[in-house]
């Protein structure tokens, strides 16, 4: 019979019908599956409520979604589609098996359809383009062979680390599929699972973490620990050895294994050369060093700091050194005297007590501060008003007054009480659960809210040297080439990030970037211009920018996307070249979108090469889907501030 149920189960479905993607697009709904239709209803008061039917045989495709690290706001983090007709139905499972087991159902169900696809897409569609391509046609063809016939020419794929056999068990969807026979196991015809005992993952403690709530775990730099569980892409839950558990953040820990440099505090793996300068010349020690990735991959570069007893020129100097190996297998490392070791820490021991050719042997390894944690704790985000102490003001933005502040009298905070009636506050709320989980150096951390009282409080990571754009106007005349492209690449990192994750910021600018004591440039307020209720920053048609930072598409039709966020950042380029100068200081709003229609753009900074404005053309071109990706300016920019400064 066509109404024979298959499977039925509880599941989060994605609205298609809502342009942005927030915590506010997800829904349980019950799913049911039966030999003509998927159906999925809402229940309330113990009825069933339809909310929606999918014949069948107009269904095209079905496959699980690769993530690869989105955040997926909702409790159900296995996603998997349907397409059918024009349309993609994203529907999320709590365990992996229940993803399998519905993946596996459906496909059996619809691999006879004349109009099954020859390719789908295997990431999100997702803010106007697909994750996996990049194209911003929805109906664009798949990039990605699909497979009709679910897991019998394809093994399922690997649970998620850190969860649990007997969870997944647990949840394991009601389904008419029948046990296997004793002996017997899933998987491709003659073949049987091997079951192995999973090895315990050691990591070692980067730097110390105190906890916040009783429910975490104290680090302590240097010790190990065990992971039992991933619980998301920002905390784990670990045991120490005294049999201890709790969450701790996963940017404190790495794994314990041979070869992992980032076990040791001289090693920086995201510091350019230009950074590390600035990192040794703030600590003005004889002998401070950085251990730090060169510009050829899978090589290192030690940077010395030394006084002018040793340089013999009256002034300090910084040196550099590329880590030698030679070509046998396994490689030994030398630097230029050809000492030669079996490991670079070996290497690094030996120069701590000898200099053996560096203008100074390295005393003070320059230790990496510690970043910050997505939230105070594993699924914080409401803070209480009464931890928080009010310093003093730095500053008034569109949304109020924000203060230098302290969480429980220790943690230094950014506090931004929002003015009321100046956004969305009841959307924002549910976004920020979202933004808090965004997690990345070159981001300002969002730490929670305070939004059970008025005004709404949003709290940050404090950043010492304030906006990007004041940073540039009081050091004017300060900065070389190589300082400015450091602070692009920071910029473009952190959007990189935003693009990775299906994030458009809708409102970059260098007011919008704070520069930390370490002079690191983080990217701030992504996503906060759609809850803005500010004229300045409305359009006729209610869209929320900034028209001097912003592309034609925007203007002309507010249609945004990580291209537009691309545009402003080439924008950003121009205003940190110009070290803070307004772009198109001497036109008004209309007279821009005018001049950028007819395709005139900004002028080359006298302070930027050619082959850097070229950069920032790129960004600018008409049509966004020729315009670079974040990945590939963060690739251009790296490759130009090494061209510029060679190791």
């Amino acid at each position: 019979m066509s109404s024979e149920l298959i499977l039925e189960e509880t599941l989060t479905k994605r609205s298609q019908q809502k342009k942005r993607t927030s915590p506010l697009n997800y829904k349980e709904r019950l799913f049911v599956l039966t030999k003509s239709s998927l159906a999925y209803y809402d229940r309330k008061a113990e009825k069933k409520f339809r909310r929606g039917l999918i014949e069948l045989s107009l269904i095209r495709c079905v496959e699980i979604v690769r993530s690869n690290g989105e955040l997926i706001p909702c409790h159900n983090k296995y996603p998997f589609q349907v397409v059918h007709d024009t349309n993609i139905l994203y529907i999320f499972a709590p365990n992996h098996d229940s993803r399998t087991i519905w993946v596996q159902r459906l496909k059996e169900e619809i691999k006879d359809n004349p109009s099954v696809l020859a390719k789908f897409h295997p990431q999100f569609w997702q803010e106007g383009s697909w994750l996996c391509c990049r194209q911003m046609e929805k109906q664009a063809p798949g990039c990605e062979k699909y497979n009709p016939y679910g897991d019998i020419t394809r093994k399922p794929l690997p649970p998620v680390p850190g969860e649990s056999k007997d969870r997944m068990q647990q949840q394991r969807p009601q389904s008419s599929l029948p046990p296997c026979p004793d002996g017997e196991q899933g998987g491709d015809e003659g073949e049987q699972e091997v079951v192995t005992e999973k090895k315990e993952e050691v990591v070692v403690a980067l730097y110390d973490f105190p906890g916040a709530e009783p429910h975490d775990l104290r680090l302590v730099k240097g010790l190990e620990y065990v992971i039992l569980e991933k619980c998301d892409i920002n905390w784990y839950k670990a045991r120490n050895k005294y049999g201890e558990e709790g969450y701790i953040p996963s940017n404190y820990i790495t794994e314990k294994k041979l070869g992992n440099l980032m076990q040791f505090v001289w090693y920086s793996k995201h510091v350019n050369r230009n950074k590390a300068e600035e990192l040794l010349r703030k600590e003005d020690k004889e002998g401070a060093f950085i251990v730090r990735d060169s510009s050829n991959p899978e090589t290192y570069t030690i940077s010395v700091y030394a006084k002018s007893l040793h340089t013999g020129d009256g002034g300090a100097a910084i040196k550099h050194y590329r880590i030698k190996k030679t070509q046998e297998s396994p490689p030994q490392f030398y630097l230029a005297e050809k000492h030669l070791f079996s490991s670079i820490p070996e290497l690094i021991d030996y120069h701590k007590h000898n200099a053996a050719g560096l203008v100074a042997r390295l005393r003070y390894p320059v230790g990496k501060s510690a970043p910050s944690t997505a939230g105070f704790s594993y699924e914080k985000w409401e803070i209480n008003p009464r931890e928080l102490t009010f310093m003093k003001e730095l500053g008034s933005g569109q949304f109020g007054v924000v203060r230098l502040g302290k969480w429980r009298a220790q943690h230094k905070v950014a506090i931004k009480a929002i003015r009321e009636g100046a956004m969305f506050e009841e959307d924002f709320i549910e976004e920020a659960k979202v933004m808090m989980k965004l997690s990345h150096p070159k981001l300002v951390q969002l730490y929670g809210l305070c939004s059970q009282q008025r005004p709404i409080y949003i709290v940050t990571e404090f950043m010492e040297l304030g906006c990007l754009l004041n940073f540039l106007r009081q050091r004017c005349g300060g900065f070389n080439i190589g300082s400015l492209l450091s602070i692009c690449l920071d910029v473009s990192e952190g959007m990189e990030h935003l693009e990775a994750n299906g994030f458009i910021h809708r409102d970059l600018a260098a007011r919008n970037c704070l520069v930390s004591d370490t002079m690191v440039v983080k990217v701030s307020d992504f996503g906060m211009t759609r809850y803005v209720l500010d004229n300045m920053y409305t359009s006729s048609s209610s869209a929320k920018f900034c028209v001097k930072w912003s592309p034609p598409e925007v203007f002309h039709f507010c249609t945004f996307s990580s291209m537009s966020d691309v545009w402003s950042y080439g924008v950003v380029m121009w205003e940190v070249f110009t070290e803070g100068q307004m772009p198109f200081e001497q036109q008004l709003n209309h007279e821009v979108v005018t001049l950028v229609t007819r395709g005139h753009r900004l002028h080359r900074p006298k302070m930027a090469p050619p082959f850097i404005y070229d950069i920032m053309q790129k960004c600018w071109h008409k049509k966004p889907e020729e315009r670079p990706s974040f990945s590939q300016i963060c690739v251009m920019i790296a490759d130009a501030l090494e061209g510029d400064l060679t190791d």
